[in-house]
């Protein structure tokens, strides 16, 4: 029983004294390890946790040198960032690119794969961002946190003229119709339309086969709009 009121004392210290260092050597990493979250500072983060938790868990490992690995830890964050700021090839190394997935309203097949966002990831991070039609968008960049970036296009940024003259008096949400090849029909039931009508405006635009087809989306009134797999838009120069 003694052993056991020992033990739990022994934990309580440590949460008392390993909190506030903590504390410190966060803050001393500074607000970027805190809210951006690229590979390199997750790595941090996950060690930071791991060590905490095995000192504060575990009476019988050595206080001290959990106390010493943390500096240490928080020390060579720092001193990584530092060498990243100051050699670019160290920061790309370190550090995943940010990846274009739409440009012009077409979403980009093979740099969303490269990614491992699926369609559904990129239309809930859009709405997130108020952006409820993929033809709003000017070009969006998941970036290296995992983030979306979004610009829209000039006609829809705030304080337009379509904003100001009120011509559509319909809601601009469009309604996934084909995903990756799959035809969802509960969209066509919706607009009160059919497979029919469906592939006839494909066929109107040279698309016969549901495999060429990425993404398609409807809108009122009645407006298809399609991302080919193989289209592959003029795409800007986006860096680190």
């Amino acid at each position: 029983m003694s052993e056991l009121i020992h033990d739990n004392l022994i934990v309580i210290a440590r949460i008392i004294t390993i909190i506030p260092l903590m504390l410190v050597v966060t803050l001393y990493m500074g607000k970027r390890a805190i809210g951006e979250m690229p590979v390199f500072d997750f790595l941090i983060v996950v060690i930071l946790g791991a060590l905490v938790g095995a000192d504060i868990a575990d009476p019988e490992i050595e206080h001290l040198p959990t106390a010493v690995a943390i500096v240490a830890i928080g020390l060579f964050q720092k001193a990584i960032v530092k060498w990243k700021i100051s050699n670019r090839k160290i920061g790309k190394v370190l550090t995943l690119g940010p990846t274009i997935v739409i440009q012009d309203g077409t979403l980009l097949y093979e740099n969303m794969r490269k990614v491992q966002y699926s369609i559904d990831n990129i239309l809930f991070m859009l709405r997130q961002k108020d952006v409820f039609d993929v033809r709003d968008v000017e070009t969006a960049i998941v970036e290296p946190n995992g983030t979306l970036s979004v610009l829209k296009k000039p006609n829809k940024l705030p304080a337009t003229r379509e904003d100001l003259n009120l011509q559509q008096q319909t809601s601009a949400i469009a309604f996934p119709v084909i995903s990756d090849g799959y035809i969802h029909h509960d969209t066509l039931t919706h607009f009160n339309l059919d497979e029919e009508w469906l592939r006839k405006q494909l066929a109107d635009q040279n698309i016969i086969g549901m495999n060429q087809i990425f993404f398609a989306s409807i809108s009122h009134p009645q407006s298809l709009h399609i991302s080919l797999k193989e289209r592959k838009p003029n795409i800007p120069p986006i860096k680190h």
